[in-house]
């Protein structure tokens, strides 16, 4: 440690003479009043220019000012709600359901392609026969490109709808859940991405867990805010406060459809709220350690899937090794150590589906990515989609 020597002046008084000497003392400089302080935005805001810019190229600056705007929202309808005309009211405020709309555009979009036989969209995408189906009872509204004027509060009792990054939705869809379905959301809170697992209305029984004791008891605070009591009562939904990790092994093929929305670096909010910050410097480790508690996760979630089930892993971060790379990483060590064969499903369908309402990242070596963009300002959400093969 640095340090400087203050010296001092003495006496020495002896019978026949003064003499004066210096005598040294060694300082410690204090770190902590005199080291230049970083707050935590900037110093996510300085990793992710050195990552991103290297990873998204020329699109970096567009997304990094995205970023640092004030993000968009959708209203995720809640069918439990008896609140009336909820959705006449907030189409009247100019806002349209993007589910329902982008899935219209994209069936009259496919249809003009069949008929002019596109050979580009014959090799590279799905038929639109064999695409799966969109959920039609989960509704999202949110405001048309470049406008960003911001709802209401959703008033009060069972509410009529709840509020969230739109593109958080995609991961829901996605997974695909059918009539009868039991699911598994393996890191549930603070409860959106479950509120849409339950606008299906064909879960049979679903599992929400998540580590955090105080975020648990978030979510239980909104299930009871969006789900009537007697709802509640049936006993279709499961509040737990566990290591995700461990579920694997406890459930092990015991779901139909599997979510893992795991933590992450948050890129947005640690760009920019200083409080909870994964960039602080005493959470240095802890980010360090993600991805590997990601793949953790994942292996999980893949092993408490049935044969035959499908697994959905996400994140609301841009980074690579938290993406593409976990999911990878974890494909591999599901065979090697579990002898489990999972398939990555191709979703660029379903990136094209819904491209009218958000901008996604191109060529990715596995999954699909939102960008937020300033007309879209919406993610970033990452998602791959797999399937158990045996």
């Amino acid at each position: 440690m640095a340090a400087y020597v203050c010296t001092r002046f003495c006496i020495s008084k002896s019978r026949d003479s003064i003499r004066f000497f210096q005598r040294r003392y060694r300082v410690k400089t204090k770190w902590a009043a005199t080291r230049p302080k970083f707050p935590a935005t900037e110093l996510a805001l300085h990793n992710f220019d050195t990552s991103y810019s290297i990873l998204l190229r020329e699109q970096w600056p567009s997304v990094r000012v995205a970023m640092l705007c004030e993000q968009k929202y959708g209203a995720l309808i809640n069918g439990f709600s008896s609140a009336p005309n909820v959705i006449t009211e907030l189409e009247a405020q100019g806002c349209e359901d993007f589910i329902t709309i982008d899935c219209t555009r994209n069936e009259v979009h496919q249809s003009s392609l069949d008929s002019t036989n596109s050979h580009r969209d014959s090799v590279e995408m799905e038929p639109a026969a064999l695409q799966p189906s969109i959920s039609s009872d989960i509704k999202c509204l949110v405001f048309p490109k470049g406008d960003i004027s911001r709802f209401k509060p959703a008033g009060s009792g069972i509410l009529g709808y709840y509020l969230l990054d739109a593109a958080s939705v995609l991961p829901v869809l996605a997974l695909d859940v059918q009539a009868g379905h039991t699911v598994l959301d393996l890191c549930a809170a603070p409860g959106g991405k479950t509120l849409a697992l339950l606008q299906t209305h064909s879960v049979s029984c679903l599992w929400a867990n998540d580590l955090s004791g105080s975020r648990t008891a978030r979510l239980r605070r909104t299930l009871q805010s969006y789900l009537p009591k007697e709802f509640l009562d049936e006993n279709k939904i499961h509040v737990t406060s566990m290591d995700g990790r461990q579920l694997g092994m406890t459930e092990e093929k015991s779901f139909d459809r599997v979510l893992v929305d795991v933590p992450c670096t948050t890129d947005r909010h640690s760009a920019m709220v200083e409080e909870n910050n994964i960039f602080k410097r005493s959470r240095t480790k802890e980010r360090q350690k993600l991805p590997l508690l990601q793949t953790q996760l994942l292996l999980a979630g893949i092993q408490a899937t049935r044969q035959g089930g499908n697994i959905v892993y996400s994140t609301c971060s841009l980074s690579q090794l938290q993406n593409e790379c976990v999911v990878q990483q974890a494909i591999n060590l599901a065979q090697q150590e579990l002898g489990i064969t999972v398939q990555v499903q191709d979703l660029r369908w379903f990136a094209q589906r819904f491209s009218g309402t958000f901008h996604f990242a191109p060529q990715l070596s596995v999954g699909e990515l939102a960008l937020p963009h300033l007309c879209a300002n919406f993610g970033p959400i990452y998602m791959c989609k797999l399937e158990r093969m045996n």
